[in-house]
């Protein structure tokens, strides 16, 4: 139902992202870039909590190109941090073109950012940059606590919900801001958008683990070969034994020599299902909060889309 609108803003990116005549050297870069778009979930959350509430405007297209853009710059700078050598089923641009052109084209999305956030009205320019300190505080804290296997399953949620479901928040709330829509219906798209994003993450972790390249279009097992803990590790170690917990840290050290024994035991612990049955729980939860909004096309896409979310790995 907002197919066209997500057309607009591509196009809308295309143009932002397209080289000055004095820089036609970028354009080989840019056009590998531009070529692998993602699904678009991000904006798609900005349309549907706009359609939601009235009109999709001109505003709600600008500001889905924007936070499609900033989700972009994120991809690319993980991508160098966690030598991710595939991305949308294709080459990234770190294995492409160096880690330097990687970086720096994440710079140059956000700056293109930076440079549309000032047409904004203050306080959407305002949750546009909130929402991204707060992306970056979160992925800040996730670093932070690599290796820490004492990492308790709050401390996971309270950082996944910084590092993603806050974008998710984030971009739901903006769609419900530009339809001028009454707080109560701006603070209930924003606890879906919140509860969906933590489901996400939650079955992103998953399939870190347990997805193929082909499955998810991305390098595998990015977060166990960078020590970050997911809610199904945590899980296995609260369910093993004291002596068993210490040949599993032995695994975590080692993730890319282990990758079938951690298998083996998440899944005879019942670590996946574990996760699993979290993420299904604040799908539920995201799918609540929408009750207070209009019934209509808009709402039954919404939560279409948070079980989407929580079923990519089922």
């Amino acid at each position: 139902m907002i197919a066209p609108h997500l057309g607009r803003a591509s196009d809308l990116i295309c143009k932002t992202l397209m080289p000055s005549e004095s820089a036609e050297e970028l354009a080989p870069l840019l056009d590998h870039f531009i070529a692998r778009s993602g699904k678009m979930i991000r904006p798609g959350l900005v349309l549907l909590g706009g359609a939601c509430l009235g009109p999709i405007t001109d505003e709600h297209i600008r500001v889905a190109a924007m936070v499609e853009m900033i989700h972009d710059a994120t991809l690319l700078h993980d991508d160098v941090i966690d030598d991710g050598q595939t991305r949308r089923g294709a080459p990234t641009i770190n294995r492409v073109w160096g880690n330097e052109s990687a970086v720096l084209l994440g710079d140059f999305l956000l700056s293109r950012v930076f440079r549309m956030t000032a047409d904004l009205e203050p306080p959407i320019g305002r949750v546009v940059a909130e929402t991204a300190v707060r992306v970056c505080e979160g992925e800040l804290r996730q670093v932070a606590q690599k290796q820490n296997w004492q990492l308790t399953e709050a401390e996971y949620i309270s950082i996944i919900a910084d590092k993603s479901a806050a974008f998710f928040s984030g971009c739901c709330r903006l769609g419900g801001l530009l339809a001028r829509a009454e707080t109560p219906q701006v603070e209930a798209l924003d606890r879906y958008g919140l509860y969906a994003g933590i489901a996400f993450q939650i079955v992103d972790d998953l399939l870190d683990i347990s997805g193929s390249e082909i499955q998810t279009g991305k390098t595998a097992q990015c977060d166990l070969n960078k020590s970050k803990l997911t809610l199904a590790v945590i899980h296995l170690l609260g369910a093993v034994g004291a002596s068993e917990r210490e040949k599993v840290h032995v695994l975590l050290n080692h993730p890319a020599e282990s990758r079938h024994e951690l298998d083996a035991l998440l899944a005879h612990h019942g670590s996946l299902d574990y996760a699993h049955e979290h993420a299904r729980r604040y799908v539920h939860k995201a799918t609540e909060a929408l009750a207070s909004l209009p019934a209509g096309d808009a709402r039954d896409a919404l939560a279409e889309t948070a079980h989407f979310m929580a079923h990519r790995a089922a």
